[in-house]
């Protein structure tokens, strides 16, 4: 048995990581970490874990933790990992962080887009970008692991095909998302509070959102430039769910089938990219709940663009369900272990 410990553990990813992994065959959660509620019994904070969890959370000690788990999840604010992280801990435990602290291989970019000094930039070199279906090997040898964020994600899943194939121009890419409130955490603000959400969408983040940098690296990765793209987030009223809406234009004149061709070039033996049907555009609903993510893309010859659409669960392939998928990999199972829950309808 893989044994498990979460810092982060009562935050809306750290309580997602708790579900899938208890619902895995190879792992054992031996540390529900939470500097917020020390020796408040976890099931008393997420009471969907009454008698399924009796362990009571514990602090954020990664040092102590390091001894007793075989892999280490940190969900947790940008900083708190990068803060905690040594050598020691490393040789003693893999470490998957859900915040942004390695995602950004340039130090001065991360620090200028997140505000916040960087206290372990010795290990962001030697940090494997999370992305399962496209980074998949080196994660396998990876000692720690940057889970990717919920835009970039579904972002990148969504256009990774047509960029890779050279079928776009990189400079034109403008992405619109869409994301369920619980992309903003458990934290009280007064933005996210009922009256405020409900019967109402809004822009946020508009030319400042911190995932921004974050998807012009990776893209920029697959095509080998640099790449600079417009990114307008916007909060909508549900729990769950992000969808993306991103345009470019086309380098040249393409049919359906040679664009449904380079789709499935890259997803069509990966179990958590479902390429839709021709003209059925991507729904939330239809992956709520689950590690799936449904992409597909609509040809506009009248503009020469392209429009290509992803649709995921923020908290699951956008955090916690990708992560428990990195960890899969380091340890050798099937990928696809604790990971096959069916999306929830309704």
């Amino acid at each position: 048995m893989i044994k498990a410990g979460i810092i982060g553990a009562t935050g809306y990813a750290g309580s997602e990581l708790v579900r899938l992994l208890l619902g895995h065959k190879e792992t054992e959660i031996v540390w529900y970490g939470s500097r917020s509620y020390v020796d408040k019994r976890y099931a008393d904070i997420y009471q969907n874990f009454f008698k399924l969890v009796d362990a009571k959370c514990m602090d954020d000690n990664m040092e102590a933790l390091a001894d007793e788990a075989d892999v280490i999840f940190t969900a947790t604010p940008q900083g708190l990992c990068a803060s905690l992280i040594n050598e020691g801990i490393l040789s003693r435990a893999k470490v998957i962080d859900l915040s942004a602290d390695f995602r950004i291989k340039d130090v001065k970019k991360y620090e200028a887009w997140y505000g916040i000094p960087h206290k372990a930039p010795q290990y962001i070199e030697e940090a494997v970008y999370g992305l399962c279906e496209i980074n998949r090997e080196e994660i396998k040898k990876a000692r720690l692991v940057a889970n990717p964020g919920c835009y970039p994600t579904c972002s990148t899943l969504s256009i990774y095909p047509l960029l890779k194939e050279d079928m776009i121009d990189s400079s034109t890419i403008i992405i619109d998302a869409k994301s369920g409130t619980s992309g903003a955490g458990r934290g009280a603000k007064v933005d996210n509070l009922f009256c405020e959400v409900n019967e109402n969408i809004k822009a946020y983040g508009v030319a400042s959102h911190r995932h921004t940098p974050e998807i012009e690296d990776q893209l920029g990765y697959v095509c080998g430039q640099e790449v600079l793209i417009n990114f307008t987030p916007h909060l909508v009223p549900m729990n769950r769910g992000i969808l993306v809406t991103a345009y470019a234009s086309l380098k040249k004149e393409v049919s359906y089938e040679e664009v449904k061709a380079a789709y499935d070039k890259y997803y069509e033996k990966e179990t958590f990219v479902r390429v839709l049907d021709r003209d059925v555009c991507p729904q939330t609903k239809w992956v709520e709940g689950s590690n799936y993510v449904d992409v597909n893309f609509k040809i506009d010859p009248r503009t020469k663009r392209i429009i290509m659409m992803g649709a995921m669960d923020n908290l699951v392939k956008g955090a916690a369900g990708q992560a428990v998928q990195n960890m899969n990999l380091l340890f050798g199972l099937k990928e696809t272990e604790g990971l096959l829950q069916i999306p929830m309808v309704p």
